[in-house]
C-alpha cells in the first residue's frame, strides 16, 4: 500500500491547484495535458472529446484500454471517470484531484490480457459548470446509438475523519448513516443496481477494512438532488447505468470549494483504499475474474 500511497501523492502534487476555465485556464489546460500524457504512458489509446461552451472549446480526455482479444473490442465498454476542473478559488485536492489520482493509478494497472471488454478512463471537464463536459459526452453516446456496460464516477474520495459528529446527513435521505465521516458512499439508481452490488461485493473481499454504505435511489434521483451532484447524473438522465463513489463532499469536508482544499487535509490511508477497490471492480465487470 505504501507504493500506491506514494504514487497517489505524486499525482496529487501535479494536479492540485485551481483549475477553472475563467480564473485559471492555464492550469486547466496543464491538467488536461497531464491526464493525456499519463493515460498514454499507461497504455491507453487517448483521444480528446471536444465540446463548446460560452463560445470556447473544451475537452474531455478519453483513454481507452482495449482487451487483447479482438472479440472483446466490440463489447459495450465499462467507463471509469472523474472530473478535472474546480470552482474558482479552490485548490481542488479532494474535489476532485483525489478521484483523478485514483483513476490514473487504476488505469495504469489494467492489463489487456485480463480484459474481455474495453475500459474507458475519462477525465471530464466543466463538471462544476452544470456537468457540461459529461452531458456533451453522454449526448454523443446517445446520438450515435452506443451502449455501455455502465459508468463508475469518482467524486471527492479522499477526505475521512474519525471524530463523532464529523458526518452530516443530507436532507431527506431514506437511510440512516453514521455520524462519523469514515465511510465511502456508493450511490446508484434503479438502473444501476448491478453496479452497486458489484462494487460492494468487491469491497468486502478486496478492502474489508473500508466502510461502505450503498444507496439506490428511484428514477434519476430527482427526489434526492444531493445524490445527483456529479457526472453520473448525466448518464442517469440519458438512461445509462452509473454509480458515484464519494466521501459525501461538503456533508463531511469543511474545505469543500475553498482555498483550504489542499493535500494536507486528505486522509491518504482512506484514499489509498480506493485503488484496489476500483481495480477489483473493473476486473469483476470488465475482466476475466
Amino acid at each position: 500500500m505504501s507504493d500506491t500511497r506514494d504514487r497517489l501523492i505524486a499525482h496529487l502534487r501535479a494536479l492540485v491547484g485551481e483549475r477553472h476555465p475563467i480564473s485559471s485556464p492555464r492550469k486547466l489546460l496543464e491538467t488536461e495535458a497531464y491526464l493525456h500524457r499519463y493515460l498514454t504512458n499507461a497504455g491507453c489509446e487517448v483521444t480528446l472529446h471536444s465540446f463548446e461552451a460560452w463560445g470556447k472549446t473544451f475537452r474531455n480526455v478519453v483513454g481507452v484500454r482495449h482487451p487483447a482479444r479482438d472479440e472483446g473490442r466490440s463489447r459495450p465498454p465499462l467507463i471509469i471517470a472523474a472530473h478535472y476542473d474546480t470552482v474558482s478559488g479552490s485548490s481542488g485536492a479532494d474535489d476532485n484531484a483525489s478521484a483523478l489520482a485514483v483513476l490514473l493509478e487504476a488505469a495504469g494497472r489494467l492489463q489487456p490480457a485480463g480484459l474481455r471488454r474495453p475500459v474507458h478512463c475519462i477525465g471530464f471537464c466543466l463538471e462544476e459548470e452544470d456537468l457540461l463536459g459529461s452531458r456533451a459526452y453522454v449526448a454523443s453516446l446517445k446520438e450515435a446509438g452506443k451502449s455501455i456496460l455502465g459508468a463508475i464516477v469518482l467524486e471527492c474520495v479522499g477526505y475521512a475523519r474519525s471524530e463523532p459528529g464529523s458526518q452530516r446527513t443530507p436532507p431527506h435521505l431514506p437511510i440512516a448513516i453514521p455520524s462519523v465521516g469514515d465511510f465511502l458512499g456508493v450511490i446508484g439508481n434503479e438502473a444501476s443496481r448491478n453496479l452497486v452490488a458489484a462494487i460492494m461485493s468487491c469491497g468486502r473481499v478486496t478492502v474489508p477494512s473500508l466502510k461502505m454504505i450503498p444507496l439506490t435511489v428511484p428514477g434519476r434521483g430527482e427526489l434526492l438532488p444531493d445524490t445527483r451532484r456529479s457526472d453520473h447524473a448525466a448518464f442517469w438522465d440519458q438512461g445509462f447505468p452509473a454509480v458515484m463513489l464519494t466521501d459525501t463532499a461538503d456533508f463531511r469536508n469543511p474545505h469543500y470549494h475553498r482555498p483550504s482544499d489542499t493535500i494536507e487535509t486528505l486522509n491518504l490511508d482512506f484514499l489509498s483504499q480506493m485503488v484496489p477497490l476500483l481495480v477489483a471492480t473493473v476486473a469483476r465487470l470488465a475482466g476475466d475474474s
